[in-house]
């Protein structure tokens, strides 16, 4: 029996730990499987579509999708999850029956990891998240399935983050906000980072007025320290901050899940992966 064969797809892709969090969840389940790196074309415009058809051929069963192939991803997909609808973008791919199924866990992976791992239950909780890009776009329909008290979606744009807004069918205690306004906001139980601001270095616009010392900060990118927003966080009387590495391990560990039909140990892996914030 041949081994069923998946795959990350990004550019660049080197720095990925995808393979390394794949390898040890079928390990760890005893799955048949391969799980490899491909460092998709950027160009022509085709090359991604093309790319993901050859794997498919050579018996690819699954692929995750990482930056900046994710909305090519989606369009390319014959079928799309709810979750992936409302992201409009697809971090996995299932290839069944000459289909292409495009999901989305960054939401819920997230979402897993800071309400399991990291015990911190959303629901009756005032929610701030930074930013209204994919990745947010991805979480929104798992947060509020928390049941949160309010949930309030900043960003510079407020003009993109209202049209984000709107775009959730789901009625709850959902909001949008500029960062000019957060400071008449008040005090927030949990504050999400998901701007990109981290992976260069930079701070987004946030007063530290907006974090409860009770609080948790929580940032997206992970491996980098403690980050210019972590360092905002605990300067501001935080005690509890965190990274986004159980998110990525949550994430696939979803996406293993959907693909073999059986959910891995999380926490094994995500205390090998983790970079001390100091």
């Amino acid at each position: 029996m041949m081994t069923d064969q998946y795959a990350v797809i990004g550019n660049p892709i080197g720095h990925t730990k995808s393979p390394l969090i794949h390898g040890l969840f079928a390990e760890a389940t005893q799955q048949d499987m391969s799980y490899t790196a491909i460092e998709g074309p950027l160009e022509p415009q085709d090359a991604f579509a093309a790319t993901v058809r050859k794997f498919i051929a050579a018996g690819g069963k699954g692929m995750n999708v990482t930056a900046p192939f994710k909305l090519k991803a989606f369009a390319m997909a014959d079928e799309r999850s709810e979750r992936a609808d409302l992201a409009g973008a697809a971090n996995a791919l299932s290839f069944r029956d000459g289909r292409i199924i495009a999901e989305n866990f960054d939401g819920v992976g997230l979402l897993r990891d800071i309400e399991v791992n990291l015990n911190l239950p959303m629901a009756g909780k005032r929610v701030l998240v930074l930013g209204a890009g994919g990745a947010v776009r991805g979480a929104l329909l798992p947060f509020l399935a928390a049941r949160p008290a309010e949930l309030v979606v900043a960003n510079r744009d407020i003009a993109k983050v209202r049209a984000l807004v709107d775009q959730v069918s789901t009625s709850g205690p959902l909001a949008a906000c500029s960062y000019a306004n957060l400071e008449a906001m008040g005090q927030f139980d949990l504050v999400v980072n998901a701007t990109s601001a981290s992976l260069t270095g930079e701070l987004p616009p946030v007063p530290p007025s907006v974090f409860s010392l009770t609080g948790a900060a929580y940032e997206l990118a992970y491996g980098k320290r403690l980050t210019p927003f972590l360092r905002l966080a605990r300067n501001a009387g935080v005690l509890r901050v965190a990274d986004g590495v159980g998110m990525l391990v949550e994430q696939a560990a979803e996406a293993f899940a959907w693909w073999r039909g059986v959910r891995p140990q999380t926490h094994a892996v995500i205390d090998r992966l983790t970079v001390a914030l100091d």
